[in-house]
């Protein structure tokens, strides 16, 4: 039973220094976000903010100084709890469809019979049958990216992590795998934390949208999104409430895209 109320994800005072030949760099400074059970919560903000950077440190890959609670305890590193999927579909190419959806299954040591099922479930889940023994050299990037999200999925994860998933697809199959996506998100109520740079995609599949700031990043606006899902995406991305959100973001956006000396005009 889902506690929509009940803390998820708590970062906390987080900031992040790299290294570099001109001297530190600060991407993140004094970053605070709560994700409470069941959200499906977006990232936006200008190039170079800190985007990428905060969903690394949640799942783990990066280290940091501040702190982040997944369930009431810090973390120490990466974890099953959490599920990644990155913008590059990162496949096994010498795996299959099939090996690679169940991969972490394997190493997690299921029983060949009950991976078995999972991985057939979920390659009926992503549209892929028949499609179980080709290899990622014989798929579409569209292709590559279901199977990226279902080796995901696989090890049921009760936090997904998604690093602009769908920035290398193409307009129309983007759109298709944002469908999926939040029909996956409906169905399951998987705690969700997207970055992306388009305004657009946050609006379509989230619950609420973060905003961060032009470097140091940290989150300076936040919006909430309540449209009614059971719109189809023709009637819904067309609606007053949509657009109204849309640009009220946009907005936010651009004036943090602005203070970074990156403005522009064009709505993402």
């Amino acid at each position: 039973m889902l506690d929509l109320d009940r803390p998820k994800i708590e970062i906390r005072g987080v900031s992040k220094t790299y290294a570099s030949e001109r001297g530190p760099v600060l991407a993140l400074q004094g970053t605070d976000l709560t994700v409470n059970e069941g959200e499906f919560v977006s990232i936006v903000g200008p190039s170079g903010c800190g985007k990428s950077t905060l969903l690394y440190v949640v799942g783990g890959f990066l280290a940091a100084d501040g702190e982040v609670v997944i369930d009431g305890s810090p973390i120490t590193g990466p974890g099953t709890d959490r599920g990644v999927v990155f913008q590059e579909y990162a496949l096994f190419p010498w795996l299959t469809v099939r090996d690679n959806i169940g991969y972490g299954l394997e190493r997690q040591r299921v029983t060949a019979s009950e991976r078995d099922k999972i991985v057939s479930r979920l390659v009926g889940v992503i549209g892929l049958s028949g499609f179980e023994n080709r290899y990622p050299r014989e798929l579409s990037g569209g292709m590559k990216q279901r199977v990226a999200i279902a080796r995901t999925l696989a090890c049921d994860p009760a936090i997904l992590l998604l690093d602009e998933p769908f920035g290398a697809l193409d307009a129309q199959t983007r759109e298709i795998m944002q469908d999926e996506l939040l029909r996956i998100w409906l169905e399951t109520r998987k705690t969700v934390l997207l970055v992306t740079h388009d305004v657009t995609e946050a609006v379509y599949l989230s619950n609420r949208i973060c905003v961060m700031s032009a470097r140091p990043g940290q989150i300076i606006e936040e919006f909430t999104v309540a449209l009614d899902r059971s719109r189809s995406r023709e009637e819904l991305v067309v609606s007053e409430p949509f657009n109204s959100i849309r640009n009220k973001v946009w907005l936010s956006v651009r004036r943090q895209a602005l203070a970074a000396g990156r403005g522009n005009d064009e709505l993402p």
